[in-house]
């Protein structure tokens, strides 16, 4: 997937963790926002910017990739619900269903006429 520049905002600040000195005067933590879909990463791990924004970006394309996969399977059950909800049962599974609805009524009529009460 490939990220248009102007969808995103970069924002720096001091990290805090591993890396001395340089973490604590310089900001090389990144943080990088896609403004379309309002997903935010972060990337303080290593100890420059310029690695840590590579890091990000990184980041930012598995994240998208997730929610575009998301979105896909959320549209695939959509449409497999829709073609069942539409499905129409055939001949003989009606035949079935309903000689098994008689069954169950006469088992049912039957029930009061043993106890003396029909």
């Amino acid at each position: 997937m490939k990220l248009d520049d102007r969808d995103l905002v970069e924002e720096f600040s001091r990290s805090g963790g591993r890396g001395g000195q340089n973490v604590q005067k310089v900001e090389t933590r990144v943080v990088l926002r896609h403004i379309p879909t309002g997903i935010r990463v972060v990337a303080q791990d290593e100890r420059f910017r310029e690695a840590n924004r590579i890091q990000a970006r990184k980041r930012m394309v598995r994240a998208l990739a997730e929610r575009e996969k998301k979105i896909r399977l959320a549209q695939a059950a959509e449409r497999s619900k829709e073609r069942s909800r539409k499905a129409r049962r055939s001949w003989g599974a009606t035949r079935e269903l309903v000689e098994g609805k008689r069954k169950r009524a006469k088992i049912k009529a039957g029930r009061g006429k043993w106890r003396g009460e029909g």
